[in-house]
Order: structure tokens, then C-alpha cells, then sequence
């Protein structure tokens, strides 16, 4: 079961890990992740940053995407989180269990939109979550368990 599945450029870090851990008690995390997959070091800086307890696992999107479809992960409660908005609207697109996608932190650049205290967007990726929605993928910004959950609406056009 995917309890939470997160956009956030950091990927794993001290917000993740205390609150969302501690609200969710989720039993595994997902990093899904192209470069991290093949980086020792991050890899290593990752798991010494996880819950103890709680599984870690580092997979490429590709990889990541075929464990859910296999219901390799469906024995688990699943925090996900991937570092960009291209990847998951890709999971998501590629998963039915994957029926949200939390914004949960971008970072700021030249023609980015701030969406929230922490999410910025291209106008290509906001088409990107738009197309997600307009197939039943729910997309809301919410950086902590405790902040309200806000819908995120596209500005196209």
C-alpha cells in the first residue's frame, strides 16, 4: 500500500523522515531515482539518514515502476518519493496504485512559479500535473503531515 507518494528534491531529509515517518509509520521507503541508483556516496548519506526499523529502497524509476505493477511492494506500507515532477506524473501515469502525488518541495529557478512556500514550477511541468490530473490523479501541495493539504491548480496558458 503507497501511503504517501512525494515529489521533493531532497528526496530523504529531516522533514520527511521525522514527520512524515512518525505520522505515517510507514514500514518502507522508496527513493525512486535515476542518478541515485548509481551513486554510492548519496546512497550510503541516504540510509544513514533513515528510520531505524524502516526498509530503504534505492531504485531507478524503470525499476521502481515494475516492482509496484508486480505487487512487490504491496506487502509494504510504502512511503515513496522521487526527486522531480517528471518522474512521478511518469510513475504515476505507469502505476494505478499510485493515485496521488504529493508536492512536497522544488527547487526555485528562472521561470518557475511559486506554487507554494516550497514548490516551484515550470510551465512545462505544470502542464505535466495537469495531464496527471486529467486522468484521475489527485496532485496537492503538502510539505508536513500537519499542514492542510492544498489541490494544486495548474495556471496554463
Amino acid at each position: 500500500m503507497i501511503l504517501v507518494f512525494r515529489v521533493d528534491h531532497r528526496l530523504l531529509h529531516g522533514q520527511v523522515v521525522f514527520s512524515w515517518c512518525s505520522a505515517l509509520n510507514p514500514d518502507c521507503l522508496l527513493v525512486a531515482n535515476d542518478d541515485v541508483v548509481n551513486d554510492e556516496l548519496r546512497k550510503t548519506t541516504l540510509k544513514l539518514g533513515k528510520p531505524s526499523g524502516t526498509k530503504l529502497v534505492i531504485k531507478s524509476i524503470d525499476d521502481s515502476i515494475a516492482a509496484i505493477n508486480d505487487g512487490k511492494t504491496d506487502k509494504y506500507r510504502l512511503f515513496a518519493v522521487v526527486s522531480n515532477v517528471e518522474d512521478a506524473v511518469r510513475m504515476a501515469l505507469a502505476c494505478d496504485q499510485i493515485t496521488s502525488i504529493d508536492l512536497g518541495g522544488t527547487k526555485s529557478g528562472e521561470g518557475k512559479r511559486q506554487v507554494s512556500r516550497m514548490v516551484y514550477l515550470t510551465p512545462e511541468e505544470e502542464a505535466l500535473l495537469a495531464e496527471a490530473q486529467g486522468k484521475g490523479v489527485d496532485v496537492y501541495v503538502q510539505a508536513v503531515p500537519s499542514d492542510a493539504r492544498a489541490t494544486f491548480k495548474p495556471q496554463l496558458g
